[in-house]
């Protein structure tokens, strides 16, 4: 594979007979402290980044990371500290500024240009130009030169808002690279891509790597840490705890550090009883072509999964039952009576909720409170409105109560949901299904973003669903997610169901097999 040349000379590469101890790090930080609007966002952090170094940041929701990369990337200055890069002192950073340096993030919330083209977006504040003319043509064959190198099936004069959100994801990993970089940070970069695209950026990481340039990359995933990581620093309640040598730390050491407490078990026992059909599909297939002629059944008392690869069908399949995905042909019956033009607002009445997995985009009004999110689907309910006028003092009431339960930290319901961190915006959605009364869930990647500790809250969010009677539908990209959480799961490829897998069958061989039958079958032929 040829990777992009990144537009800067190789630089030699470090003697790996001297002790990077001795080298001086890339990036510098010292007691670096951060707050907002009261809040402590990061306490006195030191953190040492070498050339030609990943080191992943790890903790919790909440615990800091993103403040600290985006402070590294100009976004914003720390109120106490010193930054040193390359050995230069840094003062009155700018995003700007960052990027001349060499400083390149891929944030997990994206900053693309929803419309233009994935092409502009790459060029964007630094456009190629001659005596005040663009040289649109240059700027398109190094897009595709870029993309291609990459392996990434993107065309570059899509619009962004046109996109699904893994190939945005791809666009935001092309524009990170297009120019000079010494430093990569790279905050959750495989959330939405497949795993031959996963490859693809870990082989480009490789590379990096080799020509020196230091990289910060922010993960909840433990293999993928296990499959790049050269240190580990763990970050908790915006402190620096501990940083660690990859190789000779353990995941359970790791999850102890992060938590601050012992965790055992990361999936809970649940004791599925299937129980009434709660929601039957039969020969669906919708107007985009995405799922084709899928029949499928949820049971009261059980979680249901639904594995595949981005791109399946899968998401486009429970988005569809809930009424946001218009759909051609085919029926849906939600607890056995026939379910026709399925809608958001109709679906509320009917007992189903929905979780999307992109909470920024679909999921919450960030602008607005934590209460206003929490309460914005029960708007109908006479105990919530009544002639048109809300309950101010039943709602705050509720809510409050609802977001105590579920452990929201911190606890001011009055905070815009816009200022929390990726668990706590899980929990404000969480907690819109314990304003009604619902039968039916589906859950939409539900642990995308969030980290170990926030993930096992909503997983046992799922296990008290389930034993009170309901039927859970869970859409999971994560393959042992969805095996240890599922009670039966249906393998989708390319728009259609390729199994449906219970009991001994529900084995990741099987799945995988699944995944990768065409392959396969191409292979023997």
């Amino acid at each position: 594979m040829h990777l992009p040349p990144l537009n800067r000379p190789p630089e030699k590469p470090m003697d790996t007979d001297i002790d990077p101890q001795l080298v001086p790090p890339l990036l510098r930080l010292r007691g670096i402290s951060k707050r907002f609007s009261g809040v402590r966002a990061l306490d006195r952090v030191d953190l040492d980044v070498r050339a030609g170094e990943l080191h992943v940041l790890f903790g919790e929701n909440g615990a800091g990371k993103s403040t600290l990369i985006n402070l590294v990337s100009g976004t914003f200055p720390p109120d106490e500290g010193t930054f040193h890069f390359a050995g230069d002192a840094i003062h009155n950073f700018t995003p700007q500024r960052a990027r001349a340096i060499g400083i390149s993030p891929v944030f997990q919330e994206f900053s693309l240009v929803p419309s233009l083209t994935v092409e502009e977006n790459l060029f964007l504040g630094r456009e190629v130009a001659r005596s005040g003319v663009l040289r649109s043509g240059q700027m398109r064959k190094r897009a595709r030169a870029l993309i291609d190198e990459l392996g990434f099936d993107l065309d570059p004069s899509r619009r962004v808002d046109d996109l699904s959100r893994a190939h945005q994801q791809m666009a935001e990993i092309a524009k990170a690279l297009l120019g000079k970089i010494r430093l990569l940070i790279l905050d959750e970069p495989t959330a939405s891509l497949t795993e031959r695209e996963t490859g693809r950026l870990f082989e480009l990481i490789a590379r990096l790597k080799s020509q020196n340039v230091g990289l910060i990359y922010v993960s909840h995933r433990m293999r993928e840490i296990r499959a790049l990581a050269d240190r580990v620093t763990v970050l908790r309640d915006g402190r620096h705890i501990r940083t660690l040598d990859a190789a000779t730390s353990t995941d359970g050491e790791l999850v102890e550090l992060m938590t601050g407490r012992k965790i055992d078990l990361l999936f809970p026992t649940i004791a599925h009883e299937p129980d009434k059909l709660m929601v039957d599909i039969e020969n669906l297939t919708l107007t985009d072509g995405s799922v084709c002629d899928v029949s499928l059944h949820a049971r009261a008392g059980e979680i249901t999964g639904i594995a595949g690869l981005v791109g399946c069908g899968k998401s486009e399949l429970i988005r569809a039952i809930y009424g946001i995905e218009p759909t051609a042909s085919g029926t849906i019956r939600i607890d056995g009576a026939p379910y026709e033009s399925p809608a958001p607002r109709r679906s509320l009445k009917r007992g189903i909720a929905y979780f999307p997995a992109n909470r920024i985009a679909e999921g919450l009004a960030l602008s607005r409170s934590i209460r206003e999110n929490a309460s914005m689907t029960v708007l109908d309910l006479p105990a919530f409105a009544r002639f048109g006028i809300l309950r101010q003092a039943v709602e705050r009431t509720r809510i409050a109560g609802i977001m105590a339960q579920l452990q929201l930290r911190p606890p001011n319901i009055e905070r815009p949901a816009g200022a929390l961190s990726g668990g706590n915006r899980q929990k404000v959605m969480l907690g819109r299904a314990l304003t009604r009364e619902l039968t039916v869930f589906l859950f939409d990647e539900p642990s995308v973003g969030i980290d170990v500790g926030a993930k096992l809250e909503v997983y046992e969010f799922m296990k008290r669903l389930v034993e009170a009677g309901a039927a859970v539908i869970v859409v999971s990209s994560e393959l042992p997610e969805v095996l240890a959480l599922s009670n039966r799961l249906y393998v989708m490829h390319h728009g259609r169901i390729a199994a449906e897998l219970t009991g001994a069958e529900k084995t990741e061989q099987n799945v995988l097999s699944s995944f990768f039958r065409d392959h396969l079958t191409a292979e023997v032929a």
